[in-house]
């Protein structure tokens, strides 16, 4: 089972480049947290990716929220993913026909897969979408998330919507090397998909608006999950971004070799 291997010793079995490289630095950096930097403001999110780039694998973005984007702001992005050795995940949740994707993916303001290592798409318009999306990444080594699943109270990715994204991914493991799931599903022969939960957090349980928090080791261990997502529990309420980044990547990363290790 891939969950018992060392993010290294996965790093051996995938094709995909991005997935490849994603696992290696997580095992050099000692890390497998993600920063969701959901805010609306270019200084604000460079800021922000400074601050936690040293104890991060991941920088989780929501791009077409920042008022006042540019294409500095990305060329800062990619420049501190280089300086403190991280990857960006552009989390657009693409959700249309393939034609469609393709456009939003690869033109427009945003151009997303000129510097975004990784994205993700929900499976509801069917495997065009995904097809649409690889023919863009693919040829430039980009790596993509299926959503099977979600944080929120009330979701509706579950159930049979979770079973036919999983064997659509299953059909696409060159281009999708992973999913947003709440837990690891049952590998067939040749899987080594790469888990990432959002709704983690070390204090608090909710937020009062379908948000539900669950604490990094019931994820990474008890879960099999290997990427926790984290935002607001980092840089929210006055919180001292660093200082917080460092504790969860200390959690995630405990709990990781606590699984490996048993």
């Amino acid at each position: 089972m891939s969950a018992s291997l060392s993010y290294l010793e996965r790093s051996k079995l995938h094709s995909n480049p991005t997935a490849k490289a994603f696992l290696e630095l997580m095992e050099r950096k000692k890390s497998n947290l993600s920063v969701a930097a959901d805010l609306n403001k270019k200084a604000a999110l460079i800021e922000l990716a400074d601050k936690v780039g040293p104890y991060i694998c991941l920088l989780k973005t929501h791009i077409d929220v920042v008022e006042d984007f540019d294409q500095d702001l990305v060329d800062q992005l990619t420049a501190l993913a280089k300086k403190h050795d991280f990857m960006i995940f552009e989390d657009r949740k693409f959700a249309d026909i393939g034609n469609t994707v393709k456009l939003q993916y690869g033109s427009g303001i945003y151009k997303i897969a000129s510097w975004s290592d990784i994205t993700n798409a929900h499976m509801v318009p069917g495997e065009g979408i995904v097809q649409g999306l690889r023919e863009v990444g693919l040829p430039l080594n980009r790596a993509m998330l299926l959503l099977a699943e979600m944080s929120s109270a009330g979701t509706l990715a579950k159930g049979d919507y979770t079973v036919k994204t999983v064997e659509v991914a299953r059909k696409y493991k060159d281009f999708v090397v992973g999913f947003i799931a709440m837990e690891r599903y049952a590998d067939k022969e040749g899987d080594d998909f790469i888990y990432m939960t959002p709704g983690v957090g070390l204090d608090q349980t909710s937020d009062g608006m379908g948000q539900q928090w669950k604490h990094p080791r019931e994820v990474v261990y008890d879960r099999g999950c290997d990427v926790i997502i984290v935002g607001r529990g980092i840089y929210g309420n006055g919180r001292d971004a660093a200082k917080e980044a460092k504790r969860y990547q200390e959690a995630g990363w405990n709990a990781y070799v606590e699984r490996i290790s048993k």
